[in-house]
């Protein structure tokens, strides 16, 4: 079947962009990211970074709804559409938000997929306000959900989970994770608050200032029958229907911090004078700006085009998901370091603001796969369909 116009981006997704931008552009504009993540670059030398996180912006946040825009209405979420989710991401990455809101849009994508109690449980929380992150991942980063180095053994009505999730998202900020364990039977997926007992977080040294990762460990942890989202063998499919729009929100991100990169460094060249002419007057300048916009509207066709088939056309969404997040991937490595170059001698230092962009942008185009990985997946889904 094919897509509808535009994606089916209408009034309502309309509205969510437009009120999310000027909500961020009161509220979180550069100077506030600045002091948030750029206030002291000493404090990253520090054995523990710094937590970036404006508590009180994240009650507001909860206030708009924000946090429950993919929850179905049935667990009290809007139930939106993803194309709506992808343009709030995107005004996210525009605005590099230090918050735990993309992390917690990543694990509804997953809750929602399994369709049990202890998933509508947790999708509640949600919609009420709480954060998630999804600690799925090994230590080689693997994304496969077979991979997991966590394991569960049944002990009564609940499950006692062991191991260590790596590389989990804004692991200090969320109030719980949605953690994926091998057992007899396979893989299943379980939620867990981050204040339960023998549980424990290792923060990460990462390059991205607006966000925290982390490794998070689990000793004989227990989990309550109510708190399965997934029973064992039935996690891997959920992690698998939900990846198309996990990517989507995350190319989304790039997207939106791409924008503000380019948008930045056109108004540079207006401005910064050589050989008594704005710099954006010379070809130098004008090809490698006309180069980066080509590419950021090519990855947000992409997104959207992706978006629309997770809401329309699911046997398609897997293709466009990675089609976007490897083009996403690609356009932002590429963005990020004009952005830096056309910024001169400033460019690379801390005092430019291009850098709490830029290092958004590197972490994120790695997270999920870069595009080389999602060029690789593409392939084998061309050969099973052969």
């Amino acid at each position: 079947m094919a897509q509808p116009k535009d994606f089916g981006f209408g009034e309502d997704e309309r509205l969510v962009r437009d009120s999310a931008r000027k909500f961020l552009g009161d509220n979180a504009g550069v100077e506030k990211i600045r002091r948030l993540v750029a206030a002291d670059h000493g404090a990253y030398d520090l054995a523990t970074p710094p937590l970036a996180h404006d508590e009180r912006l994240w009650a507001q946040i909860v206030e708009l709804g924000w946090t429950g825009l993919a929850v179905p209405a049935d667990a009290g979420g809007a139930e939106m559409k993803m194309v709506a989710v992808a343009a709030l991401a995107e005004e996210i990455g525009r605005a590099a938000l230090p918050s735990p809101l993309i992390a917690t849009l990543l694990a509804t994508c997953v809750l929602r997929q399994t369709g049990t109690a202890g998933a509508k449980a947790a999708l509640e929380r949600i919609a009420g306000g709480e954060s998630a992150s999804l600690a799925v991942t090994n230590a080689d980063g693997s994304w496969e959900p077979q991979d997991t180095s966590v394991t569960v053994e049944a002990k009564g009505d609940g499950a006692v989970l062991n191991g260590t999730a790596y590389f989990v998202q804004d692991a200090r900020k969320v109030s719980f994770f949605v953690v994926s364990a091998r057992g007899k039977k396979g893989v299943g997926l379980y939620a867990v608050r981050a204040d339960s007992a023998g549980l424990k977080v290792h923060p990460d040294h990462i390059v991205d200032l607006t966000r925290d990762q982390a490794r998070v460990e689990l000793r004989d942890v227990k989990v309550a029958a109510a708190d399965v989202v997934a029973a064992e063998g039935a996690g891997a499919d959920a992690l698998a229907k939900a990846m198309p729009a996990m990517l989507t929100i995350v190319a989304a991100d790039l997207c939106g911090a791409g924008e503000w990169q380019l948008q930045t460094t056109v108004e540079y060249a207006k401005v910064r004078k050589q050989f008594e002419r704005p710099i954006g007057f010379f070809q130098a300048i004008k090809h490698p700006l006309v180069n980066a916009m080509t590419q950021v509207d090519e990855a947000r066709s992409l997104v959207y085009a992706a978006a629309c088939a997770v809401d329309t056309e699911p046997a398609e969404a897997e293709r466009l998901a990675r089609m976007a997040k490897a083009s996403a991937s690609d356009m932002a490595l590429f963005v990020s370091g004009r952005s830096v170059q056309l910024h001169g001698g400033i460019g690379f230092t801390w005092e430019c603001d291009v850098h709490i962009w830029f290092k958004r942008q590197q972490h994120n185009a790695a997270y999920l796969g870069d595009g080389g990985y999602q060029r690789a997946k593409l392939a084998e889904l061309i050969d099973r369909a052969a």
